[in-house]
């Protein structure tokens, strides 16, 4: 017998990256191999030299396709076994080895906002116009105010199915605008499932004929944007809370610095 292993990988789409998955059929019992892609075709690499390598770092049920089938999420690796300029998370790793001692715990909130199958308006709102101001929408019950609810606990069940470390759900403050929570978890088990967890949201999106943005401001004019809100501690600052004050000082002798890598259309 043989089962179906889900490879999910972070492209090179710019200015903001996508993420893409392909199939492969393993027998049962074996271990996830590495594999490849075109990388031509995801903004990875050149036509004339397009290998690119997929590493698995962070396997899971399916939720989906059920059974003993899995997803796997892999890390961008050059043919020589680098990281690819694109594969934050070996970074990521080398920084989370260095100061393993502090324990660090990390809690995401990724909004996110549904539009219609077109892309260009978001569910709950009239074809053309706009909606009801914002107000009733936030943690709403009602057909009149919720809108995109069934989205919203499928990804949620998939994800306990998965295994993920999801922490809860609401409706946030613009028609159509969720918000879901990972962790607390340690720096790479939160990215990793954080990305799993995204590709779940798309793919279930695709069973209600929706779209998933996570842009930040997807409405302009005086409609809420949608973060992906990060929590962090470490073991000091869950012990007293002067490390709290100390890392908040530290950080804001470089807003600008970190504001710029906080990703697309924050100056929004």
């Amino acid at each position: 017998m043989a089962f179906k292993a889900e490879y999910i990988w972070i492209d090179g789409t710019e200015p903001s990256p996508s993420l893409r998955s392909k199939t492969k059929i393993l027998p049962d019992g074996s271990d996830f191999p590495i594999w490849g892609f075109d990388g031509s075709s995801t903004n990875q690499a050149p036509g004339e030299n397009s290998d690119c390598v997929l590493r698995p770092v962070f396997s899971c049920p399916d939720p989906i396709s059920g059974g003993d089938n899995k997803l796997v999420m892999c890390e961008v690796l050059l043919p020589d076994m680098s990281p690819h300029p694109t594969n934050n998370r070996a970074a990521c790793a080398e920084v989370a080895s260095k100061f393993k001692d502090h324990e660090s715990w990390f809690g995401i909130e990724q909004e996110y906002t549904l539009f219609e199958s077109d892309g260009k308006q978001p569910i709950g709102f009239p074809e053309g116009g706009f909606p009801e101001a914002q107000g009733p929408y936030y943690c709403s019950v009602g057909a009149n105010y919720n809108f995109g609810r069934d989205v919203s606990e499928a990804h949620a069940t998939a994800c306990i199915d998965a295994g993920i470390g999801i922490a809860g759900t609401n409706a946030e403050v613009m028609p159509g605008q969720w918000e879901f929570q990972v962790g607390p978890l340690g720096p790479l088990e939160v990215s990793d499932q954080l990305w799993i967890s995204r590709w779940l949201l798309h793919r279930i999106a695709e069973e209600f004929n929706v779209v998933v943005s996570i842009d930040p401001k997807p409405v302009s004019g005086d409609w809420n944007g949608a973060g992906c809100h990060t929590n962090f501690s470490t073991k000091e600052m869950r012990e007293s809370y002067q490390p709290i004050i100390d890392a908040c000082e530290a950080l804001g002798k470089n807003i600008s610095e970190h504001i710029a890598n906080y990703g697309v259309g924050n100056d929004k």
